[in-house]
């Protein structure tokens, strides 16, 4: 662990430990950190999550986790052989686990996390106890310092390329599913599953974005920055334009040119 994670882990630790007489306060706070935090009884049970935790891990809401899981229970912390680390916490030490690193698959098998485009976290967790007054410890704290999210299928990836270098051409599924190396069946399922439209829709999103930024170059009229993006400006594309966008190619000119007065 660098001395800068070291710093962190040591500043959250100081900030927290005065906190833990007003829960509601305490819960307040963490929410504002950006490191997912959680804070656990003695017993394992989790008691308070920020949303950071909750984004980084992917749970699907604070109740489905909020006292149910447990950290001494945790089949994927005891595989990767971290469940005596994080036991010491109770001996009242500060336990450090470096390169948790987790599939995330597993943390959608074990706790059934939000299904999303991601392969691996890897993370550095510190635990760290707090006393009561009367010198028991009444909870742990574990913070992670998250410091790699590996993102799936490369595939995609190489079809978002694909689709971002060629946004210019009519939208082709062969050739942009020949790009990824999928049959069109195998692209568009995936495609739809880590980003959340269909290629095409990727496509038209791409080409309107490009579009946007032609309607801000007051030396070309609307007609002209339709035309740069090879849409035609009489027909279909204007009506898609104001469904993607809200107004009309004329209207978006127009308030933005408002904006940028008053800039």
């Amino acid at each position: 662990m660098s001395v800068q994670e070291q710093g962190v882990h040591k500043y959250i630790r100081g900030a927290l430990q005065p906190l833990f007489e007003d829960k509601e306060l305490l819960a307040k706070v963490i929410e504002f950190f950006p490191y997912p935090i959680q804070v656990f009884t003695p017993d394992g049970t989790v008691r308070l999550i920020n949303r950071a935790a909750l984004e980084t891990i992917g749970i699907r809401s604070i109740e489905s986790h909020v006292d149910k899981y447990n950290v001494f229970e945790d089949p994927i912390v005891r595989n990767l052989g971290f469940t005596d680390q994080v036991r010491q916490v109770l001996k009242g030490k500060t336990v450090h686990l470096v390169d948790f690193n987790t599939s995330y698959q597993d943390l959608i098998y074990y706790h059934k996390t939000i299904d999303r485009d991601i392969q691996t976290i890897s993370c550095d967790i510190t635990c760290f106890p707090i006393f009561g007054y009367s010198g028991e410890i009444e909870y742990f704290v574990a913070v992670s310092i998250i410091k790699k999210i590996y993102q799936g299928r490369e595939e995609i990836t190489r079809a978002r390329q694909y689709i971002e270098n060629n946004w210019n051409e009519p939208f082709s599924l062969s050739k942009t599913a020949r790009a990824a190396c999928l049959s069109k069946a195998q692209f568009l399922k995936l495609f739809k599953k880590h980003t959340g439209t269909t290629p095409h829709e990727y496509y038209i999103n791409y080409k309107i974005n490009i579009l946007k930024e032609k309607l801000l170059d007051t030396n070309l009229s609307i007609a002209q920055a339709f035309s740069a993006c090879n849409m035609n400006y009489n027909g279909y594309y204007a009506k898609l334009f104001r469904e993607k966008v809200g107004v009309s190619p004329a209207e978006y000119r127009k308030n933005s040119e408002q904006r940028a007065r008053l800039v």
